[in-house]
């Protein structure tokens, strides 16, 4: 089965709010793709669509180029994790795995593999309804990976992982893909996406605003500013912006600079004689990327909002 998920002009209005507007992508294999936007941007709805709990109005959404809801078995197909509380509380993660891959004809050694690669040896015999947020979320990625699926869809993973549990997840998502596996994550947490999705597919009312890797997003956010600190910043300013450059002053001994690139910029400055101690290419981090891309889509929202229309 080839390992893509495939969404294609989905729409879907709740009432008179729309909550899905065209929605298209596609999820490849051997990546992690990270699924972004702002909160009622649609990506729980577009997860749901594909998943068959939520019927779209128009579009498709094929798991390897097949509707989920006629997959045989769905677990061997697509892993999910959409709900980590979606769990019976008196249950021990064990016999919730165990039901779990009794349901898809799977041998209950497969629980045991889940359970080692989701690091919950030591705790699979409790009660599930005890552990906490970041426990129920590697217990949620062990059902996810029961059936050794090609595709995985992992909603908010990273939610109430204490530090050493993101790491893990940074490279255990990673992992994943590296075997070839298409793998999308939506998080809302960009500096965890920054380190593990490959591509990113960046949505706003409804619709996809950016679909690209993460390399190209962040090279052209930062675009071709460079930061200069030097001791002698009126003079600084005069000979940049006579090489062609548009300067301006964020602080004392600092230069935001833009027009030139920084080897460029070291160059004119040494050239002509005025000293700096530092001349670096900006470099954009994600969470700043995707606040420029998304803004209007906020700020539509609170507008919406401001206006009392319900939306």
């Amino acid at each position: 089965m080839e390992a893509t998920i495939s969404v294609s002009g989905l729409r879907k209005r709740f009432g008179s709010t729309v909550a899905l507007d065209g929605m298209s992508f596609t999820v490849g294999p051997g990546q992690v793709t990270g699924f972004v936007g702002p909160n009622g941007a649609g990506k729980s709805t577009t997860m749901r669509v594909v998943l068959g709990l939520d019927a779209a109005e128009a579009g498709t959404a094929l798991v390897g180029g097949r509707p989920y809801r006629t997959l045989r078995h769905p677990l061997c197909h697509l892993g999910s994790l959409v709900d980590a509380g979606a769990l019976q509380p008196s249950r021990s993660a064990r016999n919730h795995l165990l039901w779990l891959a009794h349901s898809q004809g799977l041998p209950a050694r497969r629980v045991d593999e889940v359970v080692e690669q989701a690091g919950l040896t030591s705790v699979i015999r409790r009660k599930a309804g005890g552990f906490s947020l970041g426990m129920r979320q590697r217990l949620g990625i062990a059902a996810a990976l029961l059936g050794d699926p090609p595709v995985l869809m992992l909603d908010e993973p990273f939610n109430g992982m204490d530090p050493e549990g993101i790491v893990w997840m940074r490279g255990f998502l990673r992992g994943l893909a590296a075997q070839g596996r298409a793998v999308l994550v939506s998080s809302h947490l960009m500096s965890e996406l920054q380190d593990t999705a490959d591509h990113l597919v960046i949505v706003g009312r409804g619709s996809v605003i950016a679909d690209t890797s993460t390399r190209e997003l962040l090279a052209a956010a930062s675009g071709d500013r460079v930061t200069v600190r030097t001791p002698a910043g009126p003079q600084a300013a005069t000979v940049l912006e006579r090489a062609g450059a548009a300067v301006a002053v964020p602080g004392p001994g600092l230069l935001a600079v833009s027009g030139l690139a920084a080897d460029r910029v070291a160059r004119v400055l040494g050239e002509s004689g005025v000293p700096f101690s530092e001349v670096a290419a900006h470099r954009a981090s994600l969470e700043e990327a995707y606040l420029s891309l998304t803004a209007d889509a906020v700020e539509f929202r609170a507008a919406a909002a401001a206006g009392g229309d319900g939306r």
